[in-house]
């Protein structure tokens, strides 16, 4: 049977990335909804045969239910894989969102933006991690954000942290994981992301150009620090649903 990833991503310019051939080459086919396109937010029914969610990245802020009217039944989508105990992980905007659906807390931050090559150093709980255990104790991540979870769902468990915001990864329970970061990020995505906001990095005391310089640069290390992941997050997936997971109850878009 096919190992079915259900991928939500909420902007064209915010896609699966490097994750795509990662996910790929890892036996897993990735199917894409696309909400800003009125697209449904579909079922996890035992019977659809996902087995896999990833919740991507964007713009918007997590509790702008109004601006982005599909976020309630994303956050619902989220809250009901986890407690399902189905491989979920959200990225960035996808990581707020999965705070939020959990009883956890996500405001602006205090810092600002945060942008470019970040480094995230992880926590002790990440040696015993199924994703992060033998992943670089410290090591460097696209940025872009200046949301934040600024309180952990309860019962989470944190993974990694930073010196502007400390919350850049956490699982829940055994088999959901979301980081603020963005291991999927090629150079090309991020460029994408700098070229229509110059001016606002620019009001931000950041130089679009040096940023863009330093993630090319650093494109074979983020592919050989972030793959691993990927792979892990696969090799998760494909041992499928726990016995019993989500009932027949459909989660649709507003």
């Amino acid at each position: 049977m096919t190992n079915r990833i259900l991928i939500v991503e909420h902007e064209a310019e915010a896609g699966l990335g490097l994750f795509a051939g990662w996910l790929a080459g890892a036996g897993l086919a990735c199917e894409a909804v696309r909400p800003y396109l009125a697209e449904e937010i579909p079922s996890l029914d035992a019977g659809t045969g996902v087995t896999g969610l990833v919740v991507l990245g964007g713009a918007p802020s997590a509790w702008d239910d109004e601006g982005t009217p599909w976020l309630p039944a994303t956050r619902e989508l989220i809250r009901r894989a986890v407690e399902a105990s189905l491989p979920t992980l959200g990225i960035c905007l996808g990581a707020q969102l999965m705070a939020l659906a959990c009883g956890g807390e996500v405001r602006p931050g205090e810092a600002g933006l945060e942008v470019g090559l970040g480094e995230v150093s992880l926590l002790p709980a990440a040696a015993a991690d199924p994703l992060f255990a033998g992943l670089p104790l410290t090591a460097r991540a696209v940025q872009y954000h200046q949301d934040a979870v600024t309180v952990l769902p309860p019962g989470a468990v944190p993974l990694a942290t930073g010196a502007a915001y400390p919350n850049q990864a956490f699982r829940l329970g055994e088999r959901a994981w979301a980081v603020q970061f963005h291991p999927e990020a090629s150079p090309e995505i991020f460029r994408s992301w700098t070229g229509p906001n110059l001016a606002e990095l620019a009001a931000a005391g950041h130089d679009a150009a040096r940023l863009c310089a330093e993630v090319d640069a650093a494109e074979p290390e983020l592919r050989r620090t972030w793959r691993p992941l990927a792979e892990a997050f696969a090799a998760v997936a494909r041992k499928g649903r726990e016995p019993g997971d989500l009932p027949g109850t459909h989660v649709h878009s507003r």
